[in-house]
């Protein structure tokens, strides 16, 4: 268990970490306002906007959680010719994010989420996207770039969102490269997308994504986890399955649990107080479970840090993320 002492050493030694995401990369778009009324025109509320907010989402945001710990934070992901695209380039330079990497695409949008909240209720979700698989030319420049960087970098994170950025063909080559390169790789799976994993550090899937990818049927046992019979199957299924020698599962309400080769299983109660949204939650997990394991953390004490941070961020209304004196904090609490 992290004291407050190790995890401000941690916190420091992440600022030098090198950390890419590659995946499924986002806009999401919030507008805010308020229901007074019903429509005359049909059933529905009418939502009187009183403003409108952009956030960095999907893999995104999990290069903008990185950016509040490390400058070298670098995205990979694939958008289009738009004005979506540039507000997601202003949002992410303005956080410190190195965007370099990223794909342009001349045929595709940049896939967007517009999220409409009335006095904190979601009301509709609007989605603007064009779900195509990566091209063996995309796919080559792919291999190019992270060929040219892995050797100066410390960790990868792929972000899977069933978005046809992540494909076998895309896994077996960043996997290849990382695994001769000697580099840490953390996967985020996506249920949508069942794909190999094998020869990935660890993978991090939710529990509903790891009952899908082991083909088990989920009876969502009362009690600990450590007694759910259902779960722990999984988890040994998925390390065999995957060819991994980690899979975390997060537990929603009930934390995180570790499965590692050779080792107990291992769970990490949460840390969230209140709960006002779940919306990026796997992406705060994702990302300091990497950071935390490039900066030398044991697998233990990553997801506790982990789940320290997801506590804070599902407090937060809207695509947050956890700052430096959040998570310092949430130790000395």
């Amino acid at each position: 268990m992290l004291t407050s002492s190790t995890a401000r050493d941690v916190i420091q030694r992440m600022a030098g970490c090198r950390i890419l995401v590659i995946g499924d990369v986002m806009l999401d778009h919030f507008i805010w306002g308020a229901v007074r009324r019903i429509s005359p025109e049909a059933p529905v509320p009418i939502v009187e906007v009183t403003r409108e907010t952009t956030f960095p989402g999907g893999a995104a945001n999990v290069a903008r959680n990185l950016s509040a710990f490390t400058p070298h934070a670098y995205l990979m992901g694939r958008v289009g010719k738009d004005s979506a695209a540039g507000e997601l380039r202003r949002l992410l330079h303005g956080e410190g994010v190195n965007t370099e990497p990223m794909l342009e695409s001349d045929t595709l949008p940049t896939i967007s989420k517009t999220r409409i909240i009335a006095r904190q209720q979601h009301v509709v979700r609007v989605d603007r996207e064009t779900i195509e698989k990566l091209s063996p030319d995309e796919l080559k420049l792919i291999t190019q770039r992270l060929e040219t960087m892995l050797p100066g970098l410390d960790g990868v994170i792929i972000e899977d969102y069933g978005k046809g950025f992540v494909t076998q063909d895309f896994a077996d080559q960043v996997l290849g490269l990382c695994q001769a390169a000697g580099k840490l790789v953390c996967v985020d799976p996506s249920p949508h997308n069942p794909l190999n994993w094998s020869g990935a550090s660890l993978v991090k899937p939710n529990r509903l994504e790891a009952f899908a990818a082991a083909g088990v049927q989920d009876q969502r046992s009362p009690g600990p986890p450590l007694q759910d019979t259902r779960l722990l199957e999984v988890g040994g299924k998925l390390l065999d399955q995957w060819n991994v020698s980690k899979v975390l599962i997060t537990l929603g309400e009930q934390g995180m649990i570790l499965f590692q080769r050779d080792c107990p299983p291992h769970h990490i109660p949460t840390r969230a107080r209140e709960v006002y949204d779940v919306s990026g939650a796997g992406d705060t997990a994702i990302a300091f479970l990497t950071l935390a394991l490039a900066a030398g953390l044991s697998a233990e004490d990553a997801a506790d840090l982990a789940n320290h941070a997801s506590g804070i961020v599902v407090g937060k209304l809207g695509t947050a993320r956890v700052m430096q004196d959040e998570l310092q904090q949430a130790f000395e609490d």
